[in-house]
């Protein structure tokens, strides 16, 4: 038995369907993404990473941390005292910009690099 009521909702999805502005969309008659696969309770996760060009997942917050942790490796190939202290400056300028809230994520408050420090440890590297 149906029912001669039509909610506005219905009613615009049929008019839509008349009017053709549902033929021809992206991935019209392609298999869904992932059918047949077991379900995992992370897909929302792993879909937001992916379309949010997330590293890993890990939101940009907490990547700045894991590049200040990352620190010493990482101007450890650097050549030159001036590029180490770029590197620190521009890391230094993220912090900042990330403590005022500026960066998608968690909250965090995070100490500036002392530039010297940074130097002193990248010249005693063997």
């Amino acid at each position: 038995m149906t029912s001669g009521y039509e909610s506005h909702i219905d009613r615009l999805i049929r008019e839509a369907q008349e009017q053709g502005q549902f033929d021809n969309l992206p991935g019209a008659g392609k298999p869904l993404p992932d059918r047949g696969e077991l379900y995992d309770e992370d897909w929302w996760v792993k879909s937001l990473a992916q379309r949010e060009d997330l590293a890993g997942g890990i939101p940009p917050t907490l990547r700045l941390r894991r590049e200040i942790e990352d620190l010493p490796a990482t101007v450890r190939r650097f050549r030159t005292e001036e590029r180490v202290r770029a590197a620190v400056a521009e890391l230094n300028d993220r912090i900042e910009h990330a403590n005022r809230g500026h960066v998608e994520g968690p909250p965090v408050m995070l100490r500036p690099l002392d530039a010297d420090a940074v130097v002193r440890e990248w010249l005693a590297r063997p």
